[in-house]
């Protein structure tokens, strides 16, 4: 029944589409059962119809659902039952699960028996899993090699430092648990002690900040001058990012509740940190005068709300103001560079101060416990230079 018209879905049709039905032509349709959408192959053979499974959509992309479909269709015209003949093989052949099957079993497993806190972790496994680990799905566990992980972590390696790292973490996890299943033997190709270390060596704080193009701080009070100039809420976040040496996330997810405008300090919950460590902020007069102004316009609890209701600005919305002030080549990330080699070059700020104001951790215990103490008031005098600085008032 109108099996002559072949090939009518694409990739697109199937993404727009919210049909429980559609069909390829051939016998080959996507029908959604539950929560997925899955690859059949209706035929006929001996007269009977029958219906074979090909597979999800998520692990059984258009091309690869033809392809199977084809080799069915040549079976029929064998006289050979594709179900039949796939029992068969199934029989004869011990099922080899591979890398992605087993990855999402294990994700599926740790969901189930409520191993993670919220769905937050659910999804970033699953993405992790999913799409960075793409390559290595389809092998086997027993087959992924130490090569296979470094080809799978050196994209990201350096550019995404934390998603590379955990997702070498989650690629350990699955196939510890896959050799305790007795699906592969012999080292963990994904170990970084005394494995991956030696060829994947990770960046230092200050290597990581060099990969963020960063602005030469002579150049800051000119770009300030035209950043003054740009209107809407991203440009007084990427200002607020700038004064403050902080984090873009950290500016874009203030709420009012941090901030004792009297104290003149802002406080960076340990949960917003990269470092889960609480961030205290010395705020200089021009960050002062900059939040006055923000507060006037509040519209919810965010100092710098986004265009939709209640969520902060997104990520994009910084670099957006960063292009339209004239620092197109340079990144929002890279203005913590920027800060760290005015604060030795210029300020000549002790090593513990200017790390402490980047929320770095430094040095030994000692010099640890000396930058919990007294450094706000020191932080607090380097940060009112650097804002006056910014500002060309220098």
């Amino acid at each position: 029944m109108g099996s002559h018209t072949r090939n009518a879905l694409t990739v697109k049709s199937i993404a727009a589409s919210k049909a429980a039905k559609l069909r390829d032509g051939g016998g080959l349709w996507l029908v959604t059962k539950g929560g997925g959408r899955y690859w059949i192959f209706n035929y006929t053979f001996a007269g009977l119809r029958r219906e074979m499974g090909i597979g999800p959509l998520h692990t059984v992309g258009l091309a690869d659902a033809r392809e199977k479909a084809e080799e069915a269709r040549s079976m029929v015209r064998r006289g050979v039952d594709p179900i039949a003949a796939r029992k068969e093989e199934e029989a004869d052949t011990p099922k080899a699960i591979t890398f992605g099957e087993y990855a999402d079993a294990f994700v599926d497993a740790a969901v189930k028996a409520g191993r993670w806190r919220g769905a937050k972790t659910e999804a970033r496994w699953r993405n992790l899993l999913e799409n960075h680990a793409k390559p290595i799905r389809r092998k086997t566990p027993a087959g992924i090699k130490t090569k296979d992980v470094i080809s799978v972590l050196s994209p990201l390696w350096a550019t995404k430092q934390e998603t590379a790292e955990k997702l070498r973490e989650a690629i350990e996890r699955v196939l510890d648990a896959a050799k305790v299943e007795g699906h592969r033997t012999g080292e963990n190709p994904a170990r970084w002690k005394g494995n991956l270390e030696h060829v994947l060596h990770k960046p230092d704080v200050l290597i990581t900040l060099s990969h963020h193009a960063a602005m030469q701080y002579s150049d800051v009070p000119t770009f300030m001058k035209e950043l003054n100039k740009v209107s809407g809420v991203s440009s007084k976040a990427l200002e607020m990012a700038v004064l403050t040496a902080c984090r873009s996330g950290e500016v874009r997810g203030a709420v009012w509740p941090e901030f004792d405008i009297e104290k003149k300090i802002w406080t960076i919950p340990a949960i917003r940190m990269k470092s889960g460590k609480e961030h205290r902020v010395p705020l200089a007069e021009q960050a002062i005068k900059l939040l006055e102004a923000m507060r006037q316009k509040s519209v919810n609890e965010f100092v710098f709300p986004g265009v939709r209701d209640k969520k902060p600005l997104s990520d994009a919305s910084l670099g957006k103001a960063l292009q339209a002030a004239g620092g197109g080549a340079y990144t929002v990330h890279g203005f913590r560079s920027t800060f760290r080699d005015w604060a030795t070059e210029v300020a000549h700020a002790p090593r513990e101060i200017a790390e402490g104001a980047l929320a770095h951790v430094v040095g030994d215990a000692v010099e640890r416990s000396y930058a919990r103490s007294d450094a706000l008031e020191r932080r607090r005098a380097l940060m009112q230079e650097w804002a006056t600085y910014c500002c060309g008032l220098l």
